[in-house]
């Protein structure tokens, strides 16, 4: 089945869609979106797309100016098969073809107001030792690659788990939401408006980024 959706995605998806990336910590732009791929999520180097009728996969595509795809390949290989991660079937020159993950993202459930339980939590907690025990080291962990589903954590992104050095994004969040989110929100859920959250976001890597330069 997965060899049937690639060959639709190169078929019909990529000589089509356009997938550039402006600014170096923005999402990417993605335009010419042939009906009917849809959209579901775009980060900092890629977008992936997904297929009605072939619900259980997605394709990543990275944009024409963004690099990794090979370090990404990699990872899923020593990844191999854990139920907090999805799965590598098939790649291309600029594409992967993954196990498509359900859920919203952390970033979007406090935007919702849907509730994060302590589970997603240790599921992600368990998820990144799990990448340690296989050589990787997990990086630019966030809001916006975890995704929550059915009340269990899932790790959408690992295209950073190769990089060097400490990343502290995963252990800052979780603190935020022991000591802010959790007290807060566990008795009574609200939505977050976005230009709060963005705003949070952006407070964060421009704070993240003079403490590096001290």
């Amino acid at each position: 089945m997965h060899q049937q959706f690639q060959t639709l995605v190169e078929k019909e998806l990529l000589p089509i869609i356009h997938i550039y990336g402006e600014a170096e910590h923005e999402p990417v732009t993605v335009s010419h979106i042939p009906a009917p791929w849809s959209l579901i999520g775009n980060g900092n180097y890629a977008a992936v797309f997904s297929r009605q009728e072939y619900d259980g996969f997605v394709v990543k595509i990275y944009a024409s100016n963004r690099t990794g795809i090979e370090q990404e390949i990699e990872v899923y290989k020593k990844i191999g098969s854990h139920p907090s991660y999805s799965q590598l079937f098939g790649h291309g020159k600029n594409y992967l073809i993954l196990k498509k993950l359900d859920g919203i993202t952390l970033f979007n459930a406090v935007y919702r107001g849907v509730y994060i339980p302590k589970q997603v939590i240790k599921d992600i907690d368990k998820a990144l030792f799990y990448a340690k025990t296989r050589g990787l080291n997990p990086s630019d962990v966030h809001g916006k690659n975890v995704v929550l589903h059915n009340g269990r954590g899932y790790v959408v992104d690992i295209s950073d788990f190769l990089k060097e050095g400490q990343c502290s994004k995963w252990q800052d969040l979780r603190k935020a939401y022991n000591v802010i989110y959790a007290p807060l929100f566990q008795r009574f859920t609200f939505p977050v408006p976005f230009v709060i959250l963005e705003w949070i976001r952006k407070g964060y890597r421009i704070y993240k980024n003079s403490r590096s330069h001290k």
